[in-house]
């Protein structure tokens, strides 16, 4: 049997080795660490630099820019669970005199408050917080370019408010509400809000003339929430392994899961973003996490649940080098190179023979589905031949099963049985599954034509 815990192959740790030279060198940055987790545990890291001998490892700090965001999404999440906030409310109703407060808290982890992108000039990221003392500084005169909930736009601005939101409700600083609720418990000792040695320098390099010139790392004020943390690649795989089990003492399962489910459509095609999350979907695979930059730095966080794998890039460049999308290529390389190997199937622990007479084949008017009875009493409806609607159900006490997803996600399938208690059909959001296409004496809306199926020539 093949051990789960099996290090990397040496052509794999090669190819690993390989992509983050290529990258180091054509995006010319001074240096760059990786870093990928695999089934529980550090599998692979690497670093390339320019200065001989000086080569970062995994305990070396970098800023991560928008990555930032996702822990505070955690602590407004928290607020949630905790029952001192809804997502629904408006920001009003905590944070009143922003002058966007009629956008919701919901809208704003999911960019889709109407907010602009920036606070106004001078630019933020290589001035001090100084100069934006107060929301109406980092919101400027127009704070809502767009109605809100009408489209994605992303907001550094909103995640701002998301901090402010933080500390109005916690009473506490962001910086202190995370340190105490996040970083602590989960073991992150070296994510800081400033740089903590050893660290490294931000730089920006000429586009003509292979030169460097050193970047300001500046204080952000109020707009910490929205990219200040340094961090380092341990502890961002960390986090990844928290981002996708969840732990009881910081946010559980379901609601990381919540994290990950789209809550706007991206301004382009093929990927969206959930509560703090950036979420690409693939033709093979779909990954979660979150790019950031800031002056002088880049840095990627990609997570795949189903390949249980995680990588995260960091350099020290202001541009050219794409640490998000060398993140996802590791990842890649990985499970390509040596996929999952799946647990061993194994029956259910117990069966019902009550909802085992329920699996089978059924039909929404003339349209086959099959139905599986899947673990902890759920049930699976598929499309006969792959093509139609499908989704997981979940039980629920009442006898009843919630769909998880797509289409479904949200509706009610329900039994629905005849005097004599033997089942008529399914209904699931009113509509109607029997056992054959338009059953007679089924209870199918609109009835059954009572003379029944007919050829041609009848």
């Amino acid at each position: 049997m093949t051990s789960i815990d099996e290090d990397l192959l040496p052509s794999t740790r090669r190819a690993l080795l390989h992509r983050i030279a290529v990258a180091q060198r054509d995006g010319r940055a001074p240096s760059l660490v990786a870093a990928v987790r695999r089934q529980g545990r550090t599998a692979w890291s690497g670093a390339r630099t320019c200065v001989e001998g000086h080569a970062p490892d995994t305990d070396t700090q970098y800023r991560i820019g928008s990555i930032t965001k996702t822990f505070t999404a955690v602590l407004v999440l928290r607020l949630r669970d905790e029952g001192l906030i809804d997502l629904d409310d408006p920001l009003e109703k905590h944070l009143p005199g922003t002058g966007a407060g009629g956008a919701t808290v919901f809208q704003l982890l999911g960019h889709s408050a109407g907010l602009g992108a920036e606070a106004p000039a001078p630019w933020w990221e290589r001035t001090p917080g100084s100069l934006r003392p107060e929301i109406a500084d980092v919101l400027g005169d127009r704070p809502q370019p767009h109605p809100a909930g009408h489209r994605h736009h992303y907001s550094n601005p909103g995640y701002t408010l998301l901090g402010s939101l933080v500390e109005a409700v916690r009473g506490v600083s962001w910086e202190e509400a995370l340190r105490r609720e996040i970083l602590e418990p989960l073991g992150m000792h070296r994510t800081t809000s400033g740089p903590v040695a050893p660290h490294a320098g931000g730089w920006a390099v000429h586009p003509w003339a292979d030169v460097m010139l050193s970047e300001p790392a500046e204080d952000l004020g109020i707009m910490a929430p929205a990219g200040q943390l340094w961090s380092t690649a341990a502890d961002l795989l960390r986090f990844a392994a928290f981002l996708t089990e969840g732990d009881d003492r910081v946010l559980s399962a379901s609601s990381v899961r919540e994290m990950r489910t789209p809550a706007a459509p991206a301004e382009t095609g093929g990927s969206g973003y959930g509560l703090g999350l950036q979420i690409v979907g693939g033709e093979e695979r779909v990954l979660f996490g979150h790019s950031g930059s800031l002056p002088g730095f880049v840095a990627g966080l990609w997570v795949s649940e189903e390949d249980d794998v995680a990588a995260v890039v960091l350099a020290n460049v202001t541009s050219g080098l794409p640490a998000a999308m060398v993140a996802a290529e590791l990842l890649g390389i990985v499970a390509e190179a040596e996929p999952r190997i799946p647990a061993p199937w194994r029956p259910l622990p117990e069966v019902d023979d009550e909802l085992l007479a329920l699996t089978g084949i059924w039909h929404w008017g003339t349209h086959p589905v099959t139905l599986r009875l899947t673990e902890d009493r759920g049930l699976q409806l598929t499309p006969l031949g792959g093509k139609g609607r499908g989704a997981a159900f979940s039980y629920r006490p009442d006898g009843t099963w919630t769909g998880q997803n797509d289409y479904y996600a949200g509706e009610i399938l329900r039994v629905v049985r005849k005097d004599d208690g033997s089942v008529d059909h399914l209904d699931l959001g009113s509509f109607v599954f029997t056992r054959e296409p338009y059953e007679a004496g089924a209870a199918v809306p609109g009835g059954v034509d009572a003379e029944g199926w007919r050829g041609l020539g009848s």
